[in-house]
């Protein structure tokens, strides 16, 4: 009678050993995000420090606290229901691929075009903050939809077609740009590869997580090397910005935004979609592993995580994250996501980000961000029947054409051009295809890149599967967002090239698609008279 007491009144410990090694992990994890995004909000958005460190950071720090807590007591409650003391939370934190998508595809193309049509840069920088909030928004909403939809999404669309979409984001914008990098600092950037390679993927056991020895290794080679800036000055201006900052609703400057929402829907739904089914597949993952946690309550819990960062002022989804099996074995149970919402969201709020930036060079855990990019990349392949590798293959194309793009106009201004004296104009085109460089196709696969990337593989996925009706739709869906310039329509600003939408600008890619599906229905028809003969 005692012991079922006893078992009845029993609840699981909210922190155990196990958590310290997860929490190490986790926080290690979103630690280099955060890294991320301060190093990206100020080099290549230019973005004040009163933006990122008195608004964005604190609203990125409630979200992954208000996550984080949830998860944990998700977690909590199933290991009460169940009367087992083995459960793991859901390892949830900033989205990688979303934070380089929003950066790169819409904040920065917004903050160039509203310089190109001659608005401060002040204005400039805010429009732009604006757009990654809306975009953050729309994310936000989708994932919130999606925890109610999310069989249907699954069976409506090709894995290799959403996964194929991601990897290039993944290998032109974090791979490959993080791999430039990488050789750019060798003695620092092949070292910690070189140990995110031997624990990560050769499984070397240690007595510490594989990625704090490679930041811990990465900091002491970037202080030898000189890569750590070592003025006093520097380090005592980013001490200011220590100090308790809580965010604020920023309803207003969403609905200033507003504006901002259709011309990037391209960007902002297929990513939605991927953290949507991307979170699914983590959840199945867990469930794999032995923890059963509610679709619905755990969609919810990220969709509704996104949306308030989005209202406080961050530009960044947050997501579900791979790897709950990991955390798992490790030991990792309730206590590493509570402590890991605890710490990074205190530390957001306090502004201490900005000293750690200058004491942990993005140098030292680059090799981690480029681990992730091949994660994406590989899953790609292996998460898809082998017979629809060509389809994956194809649908890394537009992403990688899209990053090819931003560096060619980054050397263009570079070199001087987008200047009110040399401003972008059709001439730079011929210049650059004499040089064998057809700068006009890479800026068309730009615009609208994700979605050219789902419908290419879409397409292919279904030719090789001999469903040639349905190749031929998703072709003429392809001629019909080409005609009004969802996809691939272009024009020139002073400084950038950006979408253009309006009623047939998209005519010549609008032809090209209508005449594939044309092929399509033929092949379709073909095959018919074949199977009835």
């Amino acid at each position: 009678m005692h012991s079922d007491l006893k078992q009845k009144h029993w609840r699981p410990q909210w922190f155990v050993r196990g958590d310290v090694d997860g929490f190490l992990g986790l926080g290690l994890d979103n630690l280099i995000q955060v890294l991320l995004i301060i190093a990206l909000c100020r080099n290549v958005l230019g973005y004040p420090n009163e933006l990122v460190f008195g608004t964005i950071l604190p609203a990125t720090g409630i979200s992954l606290l208000i996550g984080n807590l949830a998860y944990a007591h998700q977690a909590h409650q199933l290991a009460s229901i169940e009367k087992r003391s083995d459960r793991t939370a859901l390892p949830y934190g900033i989205n990688t691929v979303s934070l380089f998508a929003y950066v790169f595809l819409v904040m920065l193309p917004v903050k160039l075009t509203a310089l190109g049509q001659g608005m401060d840069e002040a204005s400039a920088v805010r429009l732009s903050w604006q757009a990654g909030m809306v975009a953050c928004l729309g994310s936000g909403l989708i994932e919130t939809v999606g925890a109610f939809t999310a069989g249907v999404l699954r069976r409506w669309l090709p894995r290799a077609a959403l996964l194929a979409t991601l990897a290039g984001i993944a290998l032109g914008y974090i791979a490959l740009g993080f791999l430039l990098r990488t050789y750019a600092q060798p003695v620092v950037g092949l070292t910690v590869l070189a140990i995110v390679l031997v624990t990560y993927y050769g499984r070397l056991r240690l007595p510490i997580p594989g990625g704090l020895l490679a930041v811990v290794i990465g900091v002491g080679l970037a202080w030898s090397t000189g890569l750590i800036n070592s003025d006093a000055s520097r380090w005592s201006q980013e001490a200011s910005q220590i100090g308790l900052r809580l965010p604020h609703l920023e309803i207003a400057n969403l609905w200033h935004a507003r504006g901002q929402l259709l011309p990037w829907l391209g960007v902002i739904v297929p990513m939605g979609l991927f953290n949507v089914l991307g979170s699914l597949q983590n959840i199945e993952s867990a469930e794999a592993a032995g923890d059963r946690y509610c679709v619905r309550s755990s969609l919810l819990i990220d969709g509704i995580g996104t949306m308030a960062a989005a209202g406080l002022g961050s530009c960044f989804p947050t997501t579900i994250y791979i790897g709950h099996p990991a955390w798992k074995e490790m030991g990792a149970r309730i206590g590493y996501s509570w402590l890991n919402g605890l710490v990074m969201g205190s530390a957001c709020l306090l502004g201490v980000f900005g000293l750690v930036a200058e004491l942990v060079p993005i140098e030292a855990g680059m090799a981690i961000v480029l681990y992730i990019g091949i994660v994406i990349a590989a899953q790609a392949f292996q998460s898809t029947p082998s017979t629809h590798a060509p389809a994956v293959a194809l649908g890394l194309l537009p992403g990688l054409a899209g990053w090819g793009a931003s560096l060619i106009k980054a050397g263009l201004r570079a070199g001087g051009a987008g200047s009110n004296s040399e401003p972008f104009n059709s001439a730079l085109l011929g210049r650059l295809q004499e040089a064998d460089v057809w700068a006009s196709g890479a800026f068309a696969l730009e615009q609208g890149q994700i979605i050219t990337a789902m419908l290419l593989a879409a397409m292919l996925v279904y030719v090789i599967e001999q469903r040639f009706l349905a190749a031929s739709i998703t072709s003429f869906l392809a001629s019909a967002a080409s005609w009004i310039g969802i996809i691939h329509a272009w024009r020139f600003t002073q400084t950038d090239t950006v979408l253009e939408l309006g009623w047939g600008v998209g005519s010549s890619w609008a032809m090209g698609y209508l005449l594939m599906a044309v092929v399509f229905m033929l092949a379709g028809l073909h095959q018919r008279r074949l199977i009835s003969g």
